[in-house]
């Protein structure tokens, strides 16, 4: 991971470095402590503003070298379109916008003058996490870099001035916390399959316990035990073994039932003896994408101390062919007893999410229950890559899920559930089989096969197949995996779920 800027929050003072960054209105109204932290009467600003034509629109920027006299030796005029309307996206964006500028000038020091008509002092913690993360970039592997790269290894120190220094301090704590757990989600699905294997995706779900995450994890013995004849079915073709990582965060009341959250961990997808095609199977490193999110997720509320109980589960494997590999034809008995036949061993992410979600609902009775997944083409085809597919046996979870998704920026669609569609994978020779049988409604089948593994839980489903990893480059996201979940997810506990 390129180093991550240094972001301090400190009250209203005089600029100590030679760049500052001040905001203006789309009526250009720059604030009088930002005029005061220039050091000079605004002219000089207002005259090159006028010059260059610059309006104030939403995240553009004016590039001002300051007069004689002034402070400091360059000003950065931000813009922020109607400030009054702004919302927290708003804000998260300006500020991985506004790092995306300090990079291209490769400015290592500025302060931000965080004053100006609407701007609220938690607006810095905002900014500050759009900031953080427009600053990832996955190069741990590159032992080189062309000359255009340096950049990569960019180190910004940046103070954003506020009114109240403790108020946004006390947030920009929470909201970097938040988005470590996305720069978790991030790095873990772009990590290669030769390095993230089951077992050392375990030890970085161990590693939370420096937050207070209580993990455990269950080895393949373990689970044989129990019988997760599904989830070790996927593991059979692979010569590393299959884990199950269990993690806990108890900041809620005691004997409060948990929320849990359940992700598939498939570290990489040949598809088995149903073999992908080779153009483009390097992709499917990032088949653990919902393994990925539900572990950002614990750090996230592990560094915030959220005040809930949650579970976060998460099954790992890896789906190889070999000569012990399971076979279109088999039948699995997973850990509820049902029985799986297998027709198409690249619908794997099934099998591993049925033995993980039964085991989650009997074991730690949960009073909500989400599983995310990179688990169908179909649904990328469906919603492309802006929202993620939602899936619910419940119309209260499903709204607020819808609701978060709203605001958190991470946004869902819902899709529909229903008999007609659960009969699509009923087979003859088992209770089930893991696919509709057609290319039909084929992300509907897969949450109904997954429905049968939640008995009466309120649930619900997410098919991040298209949002967690090739997602398109944003203001905060500039590489490949996004860490599609962490925000939204920890949005809904926030707001719904926290005493």
């Amino acid at each position: 991971m390129a180093t991550l800027p240094l972001i301090q929050i400190k009250a209203f003072s005089k600029p100590s470095v030679p760049t500052l960054v001040i905001f203006a209105d789309d009526e250009l109204k720059i604030d009088g402590e930002a005029i005061a932290a220039v050091g000079g009467s605004g002219e000089a600003i207002e005259k090159a503003a006028s010059i260059a034509d610059f309006k104030g629109k939403k995240s553009s920027f004016l590039d001002v070298i300051a007069p004689a006299g002034a402070d400091v030796d360059r000003v950065i005029v931000a813009g922020l379109g109607k400030a009054s309307e702004l919302n927290e996206q708003d804000w998260l964006k300006l500020g991985g916008a506004l790092f995306g500028k300090l990079k291209s000038l490769n400015i290592e020091a500025a302060e931000v003058c965080m004053a100006a008509p609407a701007i609220a002092d938690k607006h810095a913690a905002y900014l500050a996490q759009g900031m953080l993360l427009r600053s990832y970039v996955f190069d741990d592997f590159k032992t080189k870099k062309a000359d255009d790269e340096k950049s990569e290894s960019y180190a910004l120190n940046v103070t954003l001035k506020v009114g109240d220094e403790a108020s946004s301090a006390a947030a920009w704590k929470e909201y970097e916390g938040v988005a470590g757990g996305v720069l978790l989600a991030r790095e873990l699905v772009n990590l290669p399959p030769n390095v993230l294997g089951p077992v050392e995706f375990a030890q970085k779900a161990v590693d939370l316990g420096a937050l207070g995450v209580e993990t455990e994890v269950l080895t393949a013995e373990q689970m044989e035990t129990l019988g997760m004849g599904a989830l070790l079915g996927v593991a059979r073709g692979s010569r590393r073994p299959a884990r199950l990582a269990i993690m806990k965060w108890n900041g809620g009341k005691e004997g409060e039932a948990p929320i849990a959250f359940v992700g598939k961990g498939v570290v990489f997808d040949s598809g088995g003896i149903s073999i992908k095609p080779g153009a483009g199977m390097d992709e499917m490193k990032g088949d653990m994408g919902g393994a990925a999110a539900v572990t950002g997720l614990m750090h996230a509320l592990a560094a915030r101390k959220a005040k809930a109980n949650v579970i976060g589960v998460i099954g790992l494997v890896e789906n190889m062919p070999d000569g012990d590999a399971i076979r279109p034809g088999d039948i699995l008995t997973s850990m509820s007893g049902q029985t799986v036949e297998v027709l198409n061993t690249d619908a794997e992410g099934r099998l591993v999410l049925g033995d993980a979600l039964w085991y989650t609902q009997d074991r730690f009775k949960p009073s909500i229950m989400i599983n995310l997944a990179t688990l169908t083409g179909a649904c990328l085809i469906a919603l492309g890559n802006h929202r993620a597919g939602l899936f619910s046996n419940n119309d209260e979870l499903a709204q607020k899920l819808f609701e978060v998704g709203e605001t958190s920026g991470e946004k869902l669609w819902r899709l529909p559930l229903g008999d007609e569609y659960d009969k699509m994978v009923d087979t003859p020779n088992a209770d089930m089989r893991n696919t509709g049988g057609s290319r039909l409604a084929g992300a509907t089948t897969a949450a109904q096969f997954l429905q049968r593994y939640v008995n009466d839980t309120p649930w619900a489903h997410l098919d991040i197949a298209g949002t967690a990893m090739g997602s398109p480059k944003t203001e905060i996201s500039q590489g490949w995996a996004s860490g599609y979940g962490v925000r939204l997810l920890n949005e809904l506990v926030k707001s719904h779920y926290e005493g």
